[in-house]
């Protein structure tokens, strides 16, 4: 006989929803292989990956190398001085003539020199400028990834919650199905079903088997791209609230919001700086420049006797270039065509943007109505199959009719959990879409990386190979 007819549906249903917590949290804690008492939230989750998934590390070490540009820059206004020293051997012979001679010298020497940049028609303050909006284009670069590594990490956080939950109903249904074949077994013991009856409650029975073990093996595929994109396995992971709070009203808002504030486009606008300040640079090339030149040295040769000779000179140079083979020309075009070319990418960059801005936030909106609807769906396969139980007591509804509606419960169970997962994530993809997406717009509890604590280190230094790390 049924267990059904025992038990009240409404009890029921009370254990089917412990159940599927107990099969989602044991689900997950399975596939992590960690204690139940440490728990994972969303915001230390996403702290984490702030502070270590390489991928943001490999961009802040691309800032610093981007800083290092303006020292280097600056190095066009610095002397640059140099030691020589020499040594060598001279044999001279005569022949010949009314008085042949052989010599042999031994000439030792060594000198310093000097040179200074007094005039360079602007290349160096055009290269300083240039090496700063570089500086500028890689921090917002930086930015852009800060937000991607995060939502990345956020899907992730979801995406294991969600199958985790998947798990659970999946199971809860097994577990359905493993009472409906002995309820179909002992009814046909006793006459009151059918071989056709039991066999459709094994068929499905074996697809719930199948479909528990595909969510197990898609849990662990989101649980290798959490370790990826966290840097830890998942574990007991707490219910997100979103980041509604954090939405911007309206589309219209969001878009003046993303255009005012994304990091991809102040980005390429820092480039177009950069490569204004390029083609000036290479437009002094074709200006003169003047250079003071210093330089003292002492000569020795070892003869006999011994002769030594010391000098030393300054002066000033100017050069005026006349023609450079075209070579400085071509410099100078090909800077304004790579201008064009960044000023079309900032084009690009906007009409990106924008279009991530509209996208994000029409699947935020449509996420909002899925999830209503999905749960009114579920609201309305519950009681359809609580009826249908009822009915398949006293023998107007058949099997089928009970396993057919308990899948539709399965479903809406399932829509329901992907809906709310993908409300969250659509949260988040409107954040980073607006520029929005960072550390401490979210609140996390980091400190916060500023890229300009190494670019105040390194920006006027002059000499040094250690790095502000030590190394």
């Amino acid at each position: 006989m049924s267990v059904f007819p025992k038990v009240a549906y409404g009890e029921f249903l009370r254990v089917r929803t412990f159940a599927h917590a107990l099969l989602g949290i044991a689900g997950l804690l399975w596939l992590a292989g960690l204690n139940p008492a440490s728990a994972e939230t969303i915001n230390s989750a996403l702290a984490a990956a702030y502070q270590d998934n390489p991928t943001l590390n490999a961009q802040r070490a691309a800032t610093r190398v981007t800083d290092e540009g303006v020292p280097i820059a600056k190095s066009g206004w610095r002397p640059q001085v140099f030691a020589t020293a020499d040594v060598g051997i001279l044999e001279t012979e005569s022949t010949g003539g009314a008085f042949p001679s052989s010599n042999s010298l031994k000439p030792r020497g060594f000198g310093v020199s000097i040179s200074q940049n007094l005039w360079d028609s602007f290349k160096t303050l055009n290269n300083v400028n240039a090496a700063r909006a570089a500086v500028r284009a890689a921090q917002e670069a930086l930015r852009n990834t800060e937000q991607n590594v995060l939502f990345n990490a956020a899907a992730s956080y979801l995406d294991v919650q969600r199958d985790a939950a998947i798990i659970g109903y999946r199971g809860q249904a097994l577990e359905f199905l493993n009472e409906q074949v002995r309820s179909e077994t002992s009814r046909f013991d006793v006459g009151e079903s059918t071989r056709t009856d039991v066999a459709q409650a094994k068929a499905r029975q074996s697809g719930a088997v199948a479909a528990l073990s595909l969510a197990r093996a898609t849990l662990k595929s989101s649980a290798a791209v959490y370790r990826q994109n966290i840097g830890r396995e998942p574990n007991n992971l707490k219910p997100v609230k979103g980041v509604a709070r954090l939405m911007p009203k309206s589309l219209t808002s969001a878009m003046a919001t993303a255009e005012r504030e994304h990091p991809a486009i102040k980005s390429t606008e820092h480039l177009v700086d950069q490569a204004i300040f390029n083609v000036k640079s290479a437009e002094s090339d074709l200006l003169p420049t003047v250079t003071l030149d210093g330089s003292a040295s002492k000569a020795i040769e070892r003869s006999t006797p011994n002769t030594r000779t010391d000098s030393a000179s300054i002066s000033a140079t100017l050069t005026v270039p006349i023609y450079q083979g075209g070579s400085a020309s071509g410099l100078v075009r090909q800077g304004k065509e790579t201008l064009g070319q960044r000023r079309i990418e900032v084009d690009v960059s906007v009409d990106n943007v924008r279009a991530a801005v509209v996208s994000a936030y029409s699947q935020y909106e449509a996420a909002i109505a899925t999830t209503r609807a999905n749960e009114e769906q579920l609201s309305a396969a519950n009681l359809a199959l609580s009826g249908a139980v009822e009915e398949r007591k006293v023998g107007q509804r058949t099997t089928l009719d009970v396993l057919d509606t308990q899948q539709t419960v399965i479903n809406a169970q399932i829509d329901l959990i992907n809906s709310r997962r993908d409300l969250k994530v659509a949260g988040y993809a409107v954040l980073s879409a607006i520029g929005r997406l960072n550390a401490s717009r979210i609140g996390l509890d980091v400190a916060v990386y500023d890229p300009s604590d190494h670019l105040n280190v390194v920006k006027d230094k002059w000499y040094g190979l250690r790095i502000p790390s030590g190394n």
